[in-house]
Protein backbone atom coordinates (compact mmCIF):
# COMPACT_ATOMS: atom_id res chain seq x y z
CA UNK A 1 0.00 0.00 0.00
CA UNK A 2 1.13 3.45 -0.28
CA UNK A 3 -0.55 6.85 1.08
CA UNK A 4 0.26 9.95 -0.45
CA UNK A 5 -0.34 13.74 0.57
CA UNK A 6 0.25 16.37 -2.30
CA UNK A 7 -1.82 18.58 -4.23
CA UNK A 8 -3.73 18.43 -8.01
CA UNK A 9 -1.45 19.40 -11.32
CA UNK A 10 -4.51 19.78 -12.80
CA UNK A 11 -8.35 19.43 -12.54
CA UNK A 12 -9.26 15.55 -12.78
CA UNK A 13 -9.93 13.80 -16.08
CA UNK A 14 -13.23 11.62 -15.67
CA UNK A 15 -14.13 9.02 -18.37
CA UNK A 16 -17.72 7.40 -18.06
CA UNK A 17 -17.92 4.37 -20.07
CA UNK A 18 -20.73 2.15 -22.01
CA UNK A 19 -20.85 -0.41 -19.27
CA UNK A 20 -21.20 2.08 -16.22
CA UNK A 21 -17.72 2.20 -14.86
CA UNK A 22 -16.24 5.79 -14.15
CA UNK A 23 -12.79 6.57 -13.79
CA UNK A 24 -10.94 9.78 -12.84
CA UNK A 25 -7.56 10.27 -13.01
CA UNK A 26 -5.12 13.12 -12.17
CA UNK A 27 -1.66 13.96 -11.61
CA UNK A 28 -0.89 15.11 -7.84
CA UNK A 29 2.77 16.59 -6.72
CA UNK A 30 4.26 15.73 -3.25
CA UNK A 31 6.71 17.52 -2.23
CA UNK A 32 9.65 16.94 0.42
CA UNK A 33 11.82 19.54 2.03
CA UNK A 34 15.51 18.53 3.14
CA UNK A 35 18.78 20.15 3.93
CA UNK A 36 21.74 19.56 1.98
CA UNK A 37 25.19 18.71 2.77
CA UNK A 38 25.89 22.47 3.09
CA UNK A 39 23.21 23.14 5.22
CA UNK A 40 20.64 24.96 2.29
CA UNK A 41 17.02 24.18 2.54
CA UNK A 42 16.44 22.03 -0.23
CA UNK A 43 12.91 21.22 -1.50
CA UNK A 44 12.19 18.27 -3.84
CA UNK A 45 8.49 17.49 -6.02
CA UNK A 46 7.82 14.55 -7.33
CA UNK A 47 4.51 13.95 -9.44
CA UNK A 48 2.51 11.22 -9.56
CA UNK A 49 -0.47 9.79 -11.39
CA UNK A 50 -3.37 8.94 -9.91
CA UNK A 51 -6.48 6.41 -11.05
CA UNK A 52 -9.67 5.99 -9.26
CA UNK A 53 -12.82 3.68 -9.83
CA UNK A 54 -16.51 3.61 -9.27
CA UNK A 55 -18.21 6.01 -6.96
CA UNK A 56 -14.99 7.27 -5.53
CA UNK A 57 -14.18 8.32 -8.99
CA UNK A 58 -17.65 10.32 -8.84
CA UNK A 59 -16.54 12.09 -6.23
CA UNK A 60 -13.24 12.95 -7.17
CA UNK A 61 -14.91 14.80 -9.75
CA UNK A 62 -17.46 16.28 -7.57
CA UNK A 63 -14.85 17.34 -4.93
CA UNK A 64 -11.34 17.95 -6.36
CA UNK A 65 -9.69 20.70 -8.09
CA UNK A 66 -6.36 21.55 -9.75
CA UNK A 67 -4.20 22.58 -6.31
CA UNK A 68 -6.29 21.23 -4.01
CA UNK A 69 -4.60 19.44 -1.03
CA UNK A 70 -5.42 15.53 -1.12
CA UNK A 71 -4.41 12.04 0.33
CA UNK A 72 -4.85 9.34 -1.53
CA UNK A 73 -4.50 5.15 -0.25
CA UNK A 74 -4.10 2.74 -2.80
CA UNK A 75 -1.22 0.70 -4.78
CA UNK A 76 1.60 1.39 -6.82
CA UNK A 77 0.50 -0.37 -10.70
CA UNK A 78 2.57 -0.60 -13.74
CA UNK A 79 1.56 -0.89 -17.54
CA UNK A 80 3.33 -0.94 -20.58
CA UNK A 81 1.93 -0.19 -23.69
CA UNK A 82 2.96 1.05 -27.44
CA UNK A 83 3.02 4.68 -28.44
CA UNK A 84 2.35 5.43 -32.08
CA UNK A 85 5.50 5.29 -33.24
CA UNK A 86 5.64 2.04 -32.02
CA UNK A 87 8.52 2.02 -29.29
CA UNK A 88 7.22 0.33 -25.87
CA UNK A 89 6.66 2.52 -22.54
CA UNK A 90 6.04 1.79 -19.16
CA UNK A 91 4.05 3.69 -16.71
CA UNK A 92 3.85 3.40 -13.40
CA UNK A 93 0.66 4.41 -11.35
CA UNK A 94 -1.00 4.65 -7.91
CA UNK A 95 -4.34 2.93 -8.41
CA UNK A 96 -6.03 4.42 -5.37
CA UNK A 97 -9.19 2.95 -3.40
CA UNK A 98 -9.57 6.18 -1.70
CA UNK A 99 -9.21 9.63 -0.95
CA UNK A 100 -9.59 12.33 2.13
CA UNK A 101 -9.67 16.18 1.15
CA UNK A 102 -7.33 17.91 3.03
CA UNK A 103 -7.30 22.13 3.54
CA UNK A 104 -9.86 24.49 3.72
CA UNK A 105 -13.43 23.75 2.99
CA UNK A 106 -15.38 25.53 0.24
CA UNK A 107 -19.07 26.29 0.31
Amino acid sequence: MVQLIGHLGDDPEVTKFDSGKVKASFRMATNEKYKNGNGELMEDTQWHTVVIWGNAAENVEKLLKKGKEVAILGKLTHRAYEDKEGNKKTVTEVNASAFELFGKKTA
